[in-house]
């Protein structure tokens, strides 16, 4: 029994639609023919009742009022009928009329309007959506039935009513399927039911009230029109989805081809009437009626396109808002940090305060980044509750914050400062802990020689991590002998960030080949650092500092894009690998909306994440946490996980098991010895055999001598990375000549 109530409404709907169609095709106006008619509209009544008590839903009220208007339809096709059979015609008006104006309200008002209706606020754009649709309507009949309506005076005044209260109901009608039509979230089998009945129903009264005012009307397939619209609302009570209102959870902005296609078509109907009626009698032209309705459709065009404006302004602030702030704490990011900092240069000379927690690593290491995360909540309310009116915090990064104070004394500063150090070593309480961390302070002032963001910034890294090397208790002014007094880590700190702004680093590629042809099948993006001072500076040396300083985050969401765009240039030459890989390191994966950040970047550079391969250390998820889901959430957006430098981190099959990973990198220790020694030849077999019983990709790095590449062959290694297959080089693909030109700049 509870399979066959769902098909109710689907036999019902077709057995009707079938008994409706055949009726054109009955002989005319003979009591059988009107019984046969009247019958399928009393059953489509019944059927909406019985749909109301056989579903119970939660909106009963306007579902019992617009089967009460279906009923007073009904019940005007059979008064006019028994009306036609008693005296021979039919008089207009009648008591028919009556039931059939009377009607319009129960299936417009409680029905279609409050039944399509979910818990959304009001849509404005939607709302004059639907006056457009009513007033183009409204415009047709006015010119072809209220306008002569109201010109024959020899009309009696009440037949003139009747004959204006049909198109006047007719646009109602217009109206409110227009709004049913326009709201994104009735998507429901039973709505559309209703929104097709409505449909047809209107087009046959806007067919038979210009057909009739023209005495052209002779039933027939309209009549079978009207009873479909029956049909359809008696299927659309039957339906099980009538149960619960409408979802809310949709776009309700969104605008289609289709409804703009509508849209475009009803504000031409004024000019096309106004062609129509100068082509058949230009005398005739309803100057006033078109004028108006043309008047009308201008105006609400008018609001529809001030609202899309709106909208586009609205959401572009959002978007800016969302791009120069941070999402963890809510804080001003590093991008509208600059942005403050380059007006307050431009308008005075302010004065920059960098924070860096100490002891945050440690916090991170024990308790996991969720309580770090948490932490750094606190820590960012407790530095903005400090600041003075005037001043801005941002979080640049990590666990990295700046202060902008546009004006101000040396004094002020130091007292700025001073509360800041007693606010942050106040323990704090997260993750049911009671966590105490300090911070190092840098301060810096624009002079005549600073005029710059990135200079000012430089100076308060400087500065910075001069405090921190000092012990981190207090905090220090830039000077310009710490420039040469700071250590290695602190210039390179301080330089990371101009490198950023200046555009000093650059990607190179190595070739990830398949053995024994030795084609390539992939790609390892590297990132480069040419410094213009120093040269080339070794990602060993500015690596570690990036993670330190929170600068990896940006670095990598760089290298991330730029890998990416590289690769799309690759796939329009027709030259790409079947995959590029991006290192990731464990400050990028424990931060927050990280997997939303690399989804942004492909589908703004329009690469398939099938493309990409994330390659991450044993050491990066370890710690398990907020990493692994990082990881994890990556493998669901499709993206290939690679674990790198295999065999050395802190226990290599225990991550095996945690994280999803589709290919083993195996580490250059293993391989070095491959033909020299057989105990690495036996681990080196051991990890082929691993990775073939896990149904992984193994990658064997490192590989510099044909002789290493031939024994991984027969140890049964089918891909390989390394010098004797190609040094990293900007473009492995661009011609041999020019690869070696590459090369040689590499040194």
């Amino acid at each position: 029994m509870r399979n066959k109530r769902p098909r109710l409404w689907a036999v019902w709907l077709v057995l009707a639609a079938v008994a409706a169609l055949c009726f054109p095709f009955l002989p005319d106006d003979t009591p059988p023919t009107k019984v046969y008619v009247n019958t399928i509209g009393v059953s489509s009544v019944l059927m909406a009742f019985l749909g109301v008590l056989r579903n119970r839903p939660e909106h009963r009220g306007p579902w019992l009022l617009f089967a009460s208007g279906m009923a007073l339809m009904v019940s005007g096709d059979i008064t006019y009928d028994i009306t036609e059979l008693r005296l021979g015609e039919y008089p207009y008006p009648s008591w028919a009329d009556a039931l059939y104006l009377c009607a319009y309200p129960f299936l417009l008002v409680p029905g279609m309007i409050r039944l399509s209706r979910g818990n959304r606020d009001r849509d404005r754009g939607g709302l004059i959506d639907a006056a457009v649709v009513s007033t183009g309507i409204g415009l047709i009949y006015w010119v072809f039935v209220v306008g002569p309506t109201l010109a024959d005076n020899g009309t009696p005044v009440l037949d003139r009513f009747v004959t204006i209260g049909y198109p006047l109901c007719d646009v109602l009608l217009t109206a409110a399927v227009a709004r049913m039509f326009t709201r994104p979230e009735n998507r429901t089998p039973s709505l559309r039911l209703l929104g097709l009945g409505s449909c047809i129903m209107l087009t046959g009264d806007l067919f038979y009230t210009t057909a009739s005012s023209t005495a052209e009307y002779t039933g027939g397939f309209v009549d079978s029109g009207f009873l479909m619209a029956y049909i359809c609302w008696g299927a659309s009570a039957l339906h099980p989805s009538m149960r619960q209102r409408p979802q809310t959870d949709l776009d309700p902005h969104r605008v289609g081809g289709r409804r703009l296609t509508v849209l475009a078509a009803c504000t031409l109907l004024a000019p096309g009437l106004l062609f129509l009626q100068g082509v058949r009698n230009p005398a005739e032209i309803a100057w006033a009626g078109i004028g108006t309705g043309a008047m009308v459709l201008f105006l609400l065009v008018v609001a529809r396109t001030w609202g899309f404006v709106k909208q586009v302004q609205r959401q572009a602030g959002r978007l800016e808002d969302l791009a120069m702030h941070d999402e963890l704490t809510g804080l001003a990011n590093r991008r509208g940090f600059e942005r403050q900092l380059t007006t307050a240069l431009a308008a005075g000379s302010p004065h920059v305060l960098l924070l860096d927690l100490n002891g945050f690593k440690a916090v991170n290491d024990r308790f996991g980044h969720a309580v770090g995360d948490e932490l750094l909540v606190v820590i960012a309310h407790r530095i903005a509750g400090t600041l003075p009116p005037d001043a801005m915090v941002a979080r640049m990064g990590g666990d990295e914050f700046a202060v902008l104070l546009p004006a101000g004394s040396q004094d002020r500063c130091d007292e700025l400062a001073d509360r800041l150090h007693t606010t942050i070593r106040f323990p704090v309480h997260a993750g049911g802990q009671d966590l105490l961390v300090g911070a190092s302070i840098g301060i810096t002032g624009s002079d005549d020689r600073c005029v710059d963001q990135d200079e000012m910034l430089r100076r308060a890294d400087v500065a910075m991590y001069a405090a921190k090397a000092a012990g981190g208790r207090r905090h220090r002014w830039y000077a310009s002998e710490l420039d040469s007094q700071a250590g290695e880590e602190a210039r390179l700190g301080a330089d990371l960030r101009t490198a950023l702004s200046t555009g000093q680093f650059h990607l190179v590629y190595q070739p990830i080949v398949a053995l024994p042809a030795g084609d390539v099948v992939g790609v390892e993006s590297l990132v480069r650092w040419r410094h213009p001072d120093r040269g080339p500076v070794s990602p060993a040396d500015f690596i570690p500092v990036a993670e330190r300083n929170g600068l990896i985050i940006e670095l990598g969401q760089w290298i991330l894009r730029t890998a990416c765009e590289q690769y799309r240039t690759w796939q329009s030459r027709g030259v790409a690998p079947a995959h590029v890989g991006v290192n990731v390191s464990a400050r990028q994966l424990a931060e927050p909306g990280f997997v939303d950040s690399v989804a942004a970047v492909l589908a703004e550079t329009g690469m398939s994440p099938h493309d990409l391969v994330v390659e991450i250390t044993e050491t990066t998820v370890f710690g398990g946490g907020v990493a692994v889901r990082a990881v994890q959430e990556l493998h669901e957006l499709g993206i290939a996980i690679a674990l790198d430098d295999f065999g050395t981190g802190h226990s290599s099959l225990g991550v095996l098991q945690a994280v999803p990973v589709k290919i083993l990198k195996v580490d250059k220790s293993f391989i070095d010895n491959v033909t020299v020694s057989d105990r690495h030849a036996v681990i080196a077999s051991s990890l082929i055999q691993l990775t073939g019983g896990l149904g992984l990709i193994a990658i064997a790095e490192g590989v510099e001598t044909a002789e290493q590449a031939e024994a991984l062959h027969r140890l049964g290694y089918r891909r390989a990375q390394g010098y004797h297959f190609g040094r990293p080089v900007a473009d492995p693909f661009a011609p041999r000549s020019d690869v070696a030109a590459q090369v040689a700049y590499r040194g």
